[in-house]
């Protein structure tokens, strides 16, 4: 257990993601959003472009001082746990690609909202149900975690893992109440038939409920 306690570096590692998540959320925030809207109107139209900029920016220095670490593995996937890890990481990033056909690539990136002038806080993506999101509700969170927890571990990956873990398990409850406040009684009717992060085969919607559940939306 001494191995997993933080020493100076794991302290620098923790710190940075922590501080990442920190500014990340509070970006994200409908607060953050209306505090914008109110004081500086004319800045709202490219607020979700500025932020997804800034949110791979500021990925570089906790990944810059994770990697940079050359500690001893904590553990190494080998023989056929190697294929298993790596097939379910490759099946993640598949399955990634292919989920983003259901999504409005311009809304989510902010190249609409800047094109149209777009001042209002509320995202204008309507509700809509993919085929993951029968089975989950982030399906994208839930497939970062699979890409996270199948690679080699030092102390510092093992530490980013975690905290990564962590920040999905309170970033997706934080990211649906503004979905409740956008959708409503829609989102909170999906929210109790699907799964948060993990899919399990009992709980999932129909082709045919997400396509009603839309069409209430």
């Amino acid at each position: 257990m001494h191995a997993l306690l933080p020493d100076s570096q794991a302290l620098m590692v923790i710190g940075a993601w922590l501080s990442y998540f920190l500014l990340h959320s509070l970006l994200a925030s409908l607060a953050a959003k209306r505090l914008v809207a109110r004081r500086w109107p004319g800045l709202m139209p490219a607020y979700r472009l500025f932020f997804n900029i800034l949110a791979m920016l500021l990925l570089i220095p906790p990944l810059w001082l994770t990697y940079r670490w050359d500690g001893p593995w904590l553990w190494r996937w080998e023989g056929p746990w190697w294929w298993l890890a790596n097939g379910l990481a490759l099946l993640a990033l598949a399955l990634f690609w292919w989920s983003l056909r259901w999504y409005d690539s311009g809304e989510f990136i902010g190249l609409r909202q800047w094109r149209r002038q777009e001042r209002r806080v509320e995202d204008q993506e309507r509700f809509h149900v993919s085929p993951l999101h029968r089975w989950v509700r982030h399906p994208w969170y839930s497939l970062g975690l699979v890409l996270v927890w199948t690679r080699d571990m030092n102390l510092a990956l093992l530490w980013t893992a975690i905290l990564i873990t962590l920040y999905f398990v309170v970033g997706s409850r934080l990211e649906e109440r503004k979905l409740m406040t956008y959708h409503g009684r829609a989102y909170a009717r999906y929210r109790e038939r699907v799964p948060g992060l993990i899919p399990r085969p009992w709980r999932h919607l129909s082709r045919e409920e997400a396509e009603a559940l839309e069409r209430e939306a």
